[in-house]
């Protein structure tokens, strides 16, 4: 199976919020501040669960967040 990418906009809209550090949305999510890093990064593939907590804290919608990259 080929190796699938989901890719995401985590920093920018957690930028354009404007309130929340890397490290307040990692604790709200409930991950550590370097997950959160990788995932802003697009190098770690974050769970549907921690994607949908982002979501949820961003006040975005899941899939202007996330997507996958093929």
């Amino acid at each position: 199976m080929k190796n699938i990418s989901v890719k995401n906009r985590v920093k920018i809209a957690r930028i354009e919020r404007g309130d929340l550090t890397q490290g307040k949305l990692a604790n709200l999510v409930g991950v550590t501040r370097q997950t959160m890093n990788l995932i802003e990064a697009q190098k770690y593939n974050p769970t549907i669960r921690v994607c949908l907590l982002i979501s949820k804290h961003l006040e975005k919608s899941l899939d202007e967040l996330f997507w996958i990259d093929e």
